[in-house]
C-alpha cells in the first residue's frame, strides 16, 4: 500500500531538484542528500548581527538584516566564528515548495556536538526551523556558537532539512505497535507518551574507568567543522567517570556530552527525531541535533546496539541527573516509502553503531 502522507525519501528530495522545487547556486555535493534529509550549505557570506531576530509575518530576512547587521565576513576561503556571538548567512538552496508540501530543519549530528546552536530562518517566518507548505523564497542559517570558536567555509554543512506531506507523525498507539514488533528502543517496559518513546541517561559508564561522557573546556582553540579526525580530545573536553556514584550534577551553562542507556532503532520505514528539551523531565536542554534517519541502529545497515549521543546543558540551576532518568522523547514519523540507502549504508555515516562517541572533528582517543 502506498502512503499518501509522511516524510519523503532520498529518491523524491532528488526529484525536487529536477522539477525545480530545490534550487541550489551550485551543484549537489555527491553525499549531500541523506535517507530521510537534505544537507543544506552554507553561501558566501556571513553577517554579523547585535542579536539573533525573527522576521515576522511582514518582513524578509533580508530587510531585518539591514537594520541589525554590524558587519559581513567573507567566507570564500573560510573565517572564524567566534563564541557568544550571533551570524547570519545565505544559505546556497533556496525553495519552491507545493502547496501540500512543508518541512523542517535541525542542526547535523556533528554540529550539535560541538555545540554550535543554528537554526533555519525564513521570510516573513514566525518560527525557527520550520517551513510552511507552499513556501517559496531563500533560506538562512542563524549560527551562535556556544563552547569552540569554529572556522566555516561557502558549503560547510551545519543543517539539515526534512520535507513532509500531510500529517506524518505516529500515536501512541501505533508507536507501541511498531515497538513490538520492531523494539525502537531497548527497553522491556517501553515509556510512552504524547507521541514519544523515552530515553534514559547512561552514568554508569564503559571501559575500566567508567567514563560517562565530556564537559566542554572553556578558551580553546578553533575547530575547522570541515577537518574530519584533526583535533585531539583533550585539548577541548574534560572526561568525565562515574566513580561509583551513577550521577551527575550539571553546572548550568556547562555543555555536556553524554549518551542514553538504551539502544535505538529506526526501521526503514520510519525517520525519528529527540525532542530537545522537555521541562517535565528537568531544567535541561538535552539533543540539540535531533534527526535520526531511516536505518538508525538497524541491524541490516550494521547498526545494531547504536545509541543516542545527547548534547545537555542545563539552564538556570544546577541539576542532577541519575542513571536511568527520562532525559528526552523520540518521536516517530511515517516515510512515504522506503528510502534507497539506509543510515550507515555504504553512505559514509560517522555515527552508526555508536556508543559514547565525540564528533568525527576529534581523533580517536
Amino acid at each position: 500500500m502506498t502512503r499518501t502522507t509522511g516524510i519523503l525519501a532520498d529518491k523524491a528530495i532528488r526529484a525536487l531538484f529536477t522539477a525545480g522545487r530545490l534550487n541550489s547556486e551550485s551543484a549537489l555535493d555527491s553525499d549531500q542528500i541523506q535517507p530521510a534529509s537534505l544537507d543544506l550549505r552554507l553561501g558566501a557570506r556571513a553577517y554579523r548581527v547585535r542579536a539573533s531576530f525573527m522576521p515576522g509575518p511582514n518582513h524578509s530576512v533580508a530587510d531585518k538584516l539591514e537594520r541589525l547587521k554590524l558587519h559581513e565576513v567573507d567566507l570564500s576561503v573560510g573565517a572564524v566564528l567566534e563564541t557568544g556571538c550571533v551570524y547570519i548567512v545565505p544559505l546556497l538552496e533556496s525553495l519552491d515548495l507545493p502547496a501540500d508540501m512543508s518541512a523542517s530543519a535541525n542542526p547535523k549530528s556533528s554540529t550539535g556536538r560541538l555545540d554550535i546552536f543554528t537554526r533555519v530562518i525564513t521570510d516573513r517566518a514566525q518560527e525557527f526551523d520550520k517551513i510552511p507548505a507552499g513556501y517559496n523564497g531563500p533560506l538562512y542559517l542563524e549560527i551562535s556558537p556556544r563552547t569552540f570558536p569554529i572556522v566555516v567555509r561557502r558549503g560547510s554543512r551545519l543543517s539539515q532539512i526534512r520535507f513532509r506531506i500531510g500529517h506524518s507523525l505516529l500515536a501512541d498507539a501505533e508507536l507501541l505497535d511498531l515497538h513490538t514488533r520492531e523494539t525502537l528502543v531497548a527497553s522491556e517496559a517501553p515509556n510512552v507518551s504524547n507521541g514519544g518513546i523515552a530515553l534514559s541517561i547512561d552514568l554508569k559508564g564503559s571501559g575500566p574507568l567508567g567514563l560517562i561522557g565530556y564537559r566542554g573546556k572553556h578558551h580553546t582553540a578553533v575547530i575547522d567543522v570541515d577537518a574530519k579526525a584533526a583535533q585531539d580530545v583533550l585539548d577541548f573536553w574534560e572526561p568525565l567517570y562515574s566513580r561509583g556514584r551513577d550521577e551527575l550534577i550539571l553546572d548550568p551553562d556547562e555543555f555536556y556530552i553524554l549518551v542514553s542507556r538504551e539502544a535505538v532503532h529506526v526501521p526503514p520505514l520510519v525517520a525519528a527525531e529527540m525532542t530537545p528539551y522537555d521541562t517535565l523531565v528537568g531544567e535541561f536542554r538535552v539533543h540539540y541535533a535531533g534527526f535520526f534517519d531511516p536505518g538508525f541502529g538497524h541491524a541490516e545497515a550494521g547498526g545494531s546496539g547504536s545509541r543516542a549521543v545527547l548534547e545537555v546543558r542545563s539552564h538556570e540551576v544546577p541539576f542532577i541527573l541519575e542513571h536511568g532518568q527520562i532525559v528526552g522523547r523520540l518521536v516517530y514519523e511515517h516515510m512515504l516509502e522506503r528510502p534507497e540507502g539506509l543510515y550507515g549504508e555504504g553512505l559514509g555515516s560517522n555515527y552508526q553503531a555508536q556508543g559514547l562517541k565525540l564528533s568525527k572533528h576529534f581523533r580517536p582517543a
